[in-house]
């Protein structure tokens, strides 16, 4: 095996036991080439893509113990324990997804693998910020757990320690944790204040690898404040939303990551537009999730559909997969390891018919294949269910008019009222939330906006201590007739969120979901249609992934009987998502 060199144990006085490991290495792979010794496995008959010459050769790839050791080898002399046919397909590095939180798609680590790996995703770098807060006083014991055996997944994590949302006592233990490398998601001026503890946790970062990722908008700070994050050494920024954003982050020399889960498609096609357009360079830039369902995933792709998107717009397809390659391997100085198919770097490799629409027919991790045309071949069995939680219940004081929609103001002549209005496409956006005027009538709000009929939001605190706080508001992003879907997120605050018309229906369906320790239920007149439980902290799902797809489509399902029609991610997903803003506003005590 090979003897893994990190920045933690590459320092210090030589080991015998390292050194030793390291020369049966070096002698193994001397043998190898010279015919004398057996390689684990000889991948020919390929087109191989070179991110460094971007170039494209015909040839052979020889794997053993994990790594490439040798391009086109001479196969007179070669001994190999199996021989691959790549039938004149593409050969492409494993993909890299440069920011993603790994806990927000609802699944735990293995199924969300069987949801990206057979898409080329062959590394990640994680954020596990909202589990660790969900986890409170057992953040550290929960993050163990998620993490337990992560070296047997199908692909390679990287995480990060939460730099927001939870105490420095719970981020420095993390940073002691593998798989973790780093500070995660500071964000100053927003969750972040400027306070000491903010000050400590970035010099945790700063000490540990230095790799400390940031999070804004750009364009919202003061031109002085805009200096911070990088002056204290943050490297890489993934809130961008406009060419504004772009152009400032790049210039601040972050490392800036197109995100495409979250948010309207439309959104990412102005950032790319953005890219060509003004012909910045690709090396400026990485591609990632964020945050994504395994829903979409399995529906649209992974890295490769955002490639295959690159290369839509105008992005040489070459520098799209450098971005979700070979750029992302160096930003985090692992070029050394991933990002390239050369000598010395581990054997994960993509096979595909076409550079510019990516299409992993045969997918290999460490040199196994792990899958094969959108199917997994590798099965992992690790079990999450003893960090299954027990509910614990706090609404059973809420009353139906605690959601009644009361204007925020009046018209003098008492036709028309102000109320806020909440849109699920807004995050990141001014227009996430505002307030805007509709009818009044016999007293009563008309939840309709220039005769658009809406539904209505309220956001509901889960434990109360003395008064119990509530808002409420109209909605955009979800569209019953009848019935109310709710949901609950625990990370950073204990919250629900349910949509309907009907005060007496929408405080029903919240009860049902206090009766889970979280996650997404649907009713219609007092029945439940659908519903999907996150019993590990509220967070996650006790489940395998056919049954998690199976769980939020029935929700969407649910929901089109009542009238909605949805369109991009399931609606659990679109709700889920709005915590964050929702948070970052204000809107939760």
């Amino acid at each position: 095996m090979y003897q893994q060199i990190n920045d933690r144990n590459a320092q210090g006085p030589l080991q015998g036991d390292a050194v030793a490991a390291h020369e049966e290495q070096v002698r193994t792979i001397f043998e190898i080439l010279n015919g004398r010794a057996e390689a684990d496995l000889l991948l020919k008959n390929l087109n191989i893509l070179d991110v460094h010459s971007e170039s494209v050769y015909s040839g052979s790839i020889l794997v053993h113990d994990k790594r490439i050791i040798g391009l086109n080898p001479d196969e007179s002399i070669l001994k190999v324990r199996e021989v691959f046919d790549g039938q004149g397909l593409y050969a492409i590095p494993g993909l890299i997804d440069a920011h993603v939180h790994f806990e927000a798609q609802l699944a735990h680590p293995v199924a969300f693998g069987e949801a990206i790996v057979p898409c080329g995703t062959t590394t990640i770098f994680s954020e596990c910020l909202d589990f660790v807060s969900a986890a409170g006083s057992e953040a550290v014991e929960a993050t163990a757990g998620l993490f337990k055996d992560y070296q047997d997944l199908p692909y390679r994590v990287f995480a990060f320690a939460p730099g927001k949302k939870v105490p420095v006592a719970v981020t420095e233990a993390l940073l002691q944790m593998e798989p973790v490398i780093g500070l995660g998601e500071l964000s100053h001026l927003t969750y972040s204040v400027g306070n000491d503890d903010d000050f400590r946790k970035s010099a945790m970062g700063r000490a540990r690898n230095g790799f400390m990722n940031t999070h804004w908008g750009v364009t919202t700070l003061s031109p002085m404040m805009l200096n911070y994050m990088p002056a204290i050494g943050a490297f890489a920024n993934h809130d961008v939303w406009k060419e504004d954003d772009i152009e400032k982050s790049v210039r601040y020399g972050l490392q800036t990551q197109v995100k495409f889960g979250v948010g309207s498609p439309e959104v990412i096609k102005t950032m790319l537009r953005a890219i060509v357009k003004r012909n910045w360079p690709a090396e400026n830039f990485q591609l990632c999730a964020d945050n994504i369902s395994v829903d979409r995933v399995l529906t649209k792709g992974h890295m490769d559909w955002i490639i295959s998107l690159c290369a839509e717009m105008g992005i040489n397809p070459i520098h799209a997969i450098k971005m979700a390659t070979l750029y992302t391997a160096r930003a985090f100085r692992m070029d050394n390891r991933i990002g390239s198919l050369t000598p010395g770097r581990y054997a994960d490799i993509v096979l595909t018919d076409s550079l510019s629409k990516i299409n992993p027919r045969y997918v290999f991790k460490d040199g196994e294949l792990v899958a094969q045309d959108r199917q997994m071949k590798k099965r992992v069995q690790i079990d999450y269910s003893g960090m299954a939680k027990q509910p614990v219940p706090g609404l059973a004081g809420l009353k139906p008019q605690q959601l009644d929609l009361v204007p925020l103001e009046i018209s003098a002549d008492e036709t028309m009222a102000k109320v806020l209005l909440f849109d699920v496409y807004g995050r990141g956006h001014e227009k996430f939330f505002q307030e805007v005027w509709v009818p009044l009538r016999n007293g009563k709000v008309v939840p309709e906006l220039d005769g658009v009929k809406l539904n209505r939001i309220s956001v509901v605190q889960r434990y109360a201590n003395g008064q119990r706080h509530v808002v409420n508001g109209l909605f955009k992003g979800v569209s019953i007739e009848r019935g109310a879907v709710a949901t609950f997120w625990p990370a950073p605050k204990a919250y629900f969120v349910v949509v309907g018309d009907d005060s007496a229906e929408m405080c029903d369906c919240l009860k049902r979901v206090d009766e889970k320790v979280g996650g997404c239920v649907v009713t219609d007149r007092g029945q439940v249609k659908a519903e999907l439980p996150l019993d590990i902290y509220g967070v996650m799902a006790n489940m395998g992934l056919p049954q998690l797809l199976e769980a939020t489509r029935a929700i969407d399902a649910a929901l089109a009987e009542m009238g909605n029609r949805n369109e991009g991610e399931p609606v659990v997903n679109k709700l889920l998502t709005l915590f964050i803003s929702l948070d970052r506003f204000g809107f939760m005590a």
